[in-house]
Order: structure tokens, then C-alpha cells, then sequence
């Protein structure tokens, strides 16, 4: 089975793309998404963030989202922290996921997929661009959060420039080109590996 990474900023139209391949019967690992599952349900994981990061993490038993948003995004030692809990679980949930796999390739989507190295063991790369501009408006229409708050994410992550030189393959969602047939175009491409 191939692994493809699919990755790109924030507001980049990644989850989009995700679906679009989805829709063509290809198996996606939601990586943030697995990411949030694991820190509010695995115990092991659980205790790490409060060990971490103070009782403050949970509030009746559920993830302290903006407790623990305020903490990361404004210190750069305290979001090593949180992703050196997280990655690892988020890795051995999605080898375990791969082994439940059918299919001739999977997609493993993941925001910070060259940050976290989460890229290693992975066949090819596909990178969602996107001008920062367009991302903007989109966290600011999908997330009803401020310009501030989203600066601060975006400079958590690498930019597209930095990102384009690990990417195998890039979908640039610039509102121009067509989203539909660049996913396409790829999936010809991965099915003939």
C-alpha cells in the first residue's frame, strides 16, 4: 500500500482536498482530527498534558481547548511540549489505522506534517497551496476568530516556500485552477504506481 502525505497551512483548502480524494474511495487519516480524539481520550496522553501544562488542561473531563490554545500559540517551548505528547500517539494511532487499510494508496492529512516529521515512512508528498491572503479570509470566515489569533497559528507553521521543497506534488488552491481536476490528475497518477 502507498502512503501519500497531503499537507498545507492553515486556511490552505487541505481538508477540501481531502475530501475530494475521499469521494474518489480513498482511505484519509484525519491526523488533527485523531490528534483531538486521542488528547480526550487516552489516558496515557491525558496525563502527560496535565502533567505538562497544570490541572487548568481538562474541565470536566473534556480538553481545555482555549486554556491550552492560549498556552501553545504564544510559547514556542510550550507547543514542542504539547506536540513531543501528541505526535507520538498521533503515529502509532495512524500505523495502527494503516494496518486496517484496503486500497492500492492511503492519504495521511496533516497540517504540520514536515514539522513534526510525521513525513518520514511516507512514499510522496502532496502540498495544498494557497496566497496568505485567501487563507486569511477563510480561518476568519470558518473559525469566527480575529486577524491576531490566526497570524499567530500561521507563524507556528512553515510557509508554503519552505513546504514546497520536501512536497513530491503540489494543488494549488488559488481559486483559479481547478481543485477537482488537479486531485484528479493525481489519483491517475498514484493508482499507476
Amino acid at each position: 500500500m502507498i502512503k501519500i502525505g497531503l499537507t498545507g497551512g492553515i486556511g490552505s483548502g487541505k481538508s477540501t482536498v481531502a475530501s475530494i480524494f475521499k469521494q474518489l474511495g480513498v482511505s484519509i487519516y484525519f491526523s488533527d482530527t485523531r490528534a483531538k480524539f486521542l488528547m480526550a481520550s487516552d489516558p496515557k496522553v491525558i496525563a502527560q498534558i496535565e502533567d505538562s501544562f497544570g490541572s487548568e488542561s481538562y474541565v470536566n473531563g473534556q480538553l481545555n481547548k482555549t486554556y491550552i490554545s492560549k498556552k501553545v500559540f504564544s510559547d514556542t517551548r510550550a507547543l514542542k511540549t504539547l506536540n513531543s505528547i501528541v505526535h507520538p500517539a498521533v503515529k502509532n494511532d495512524f500505523n495502527l489505522w494503516c494496518t486496517t487499510q484496503k486500497g492500492h494508496y492511503i492519504i495521511k492529512e496533516a497540517a504540520i506534517l514536515f514539522e513534526s516529521k510525521s513525513n518520514i515512512g511516507l512514499d510522496k508528498v502532496i502540498l495544498v497551496s494557497s496566497p496568505k491572503d485567501l487563507k486569511m479570509s477563510r480561518v476568519l470566515k470558518r473559525d469566527q476568530t480575529d486577524e491576531k489569533s490566526v497570524l499567530e497559528r500561521m507563524d507556528a507553521q512553515w510557509k508554503d516556500s519552505e513546504k514546497r521543497l520536501l512536497a513530491d506534488y503540489e494543488i494549488r488552491n488559488d481559486e483559479k485552477k481547478s481543485l477537482i481536476e488537479q486531485v484528479n490528475f493525481l489519483h491517475k497518477c498514484f493508482c499507476a504506481l
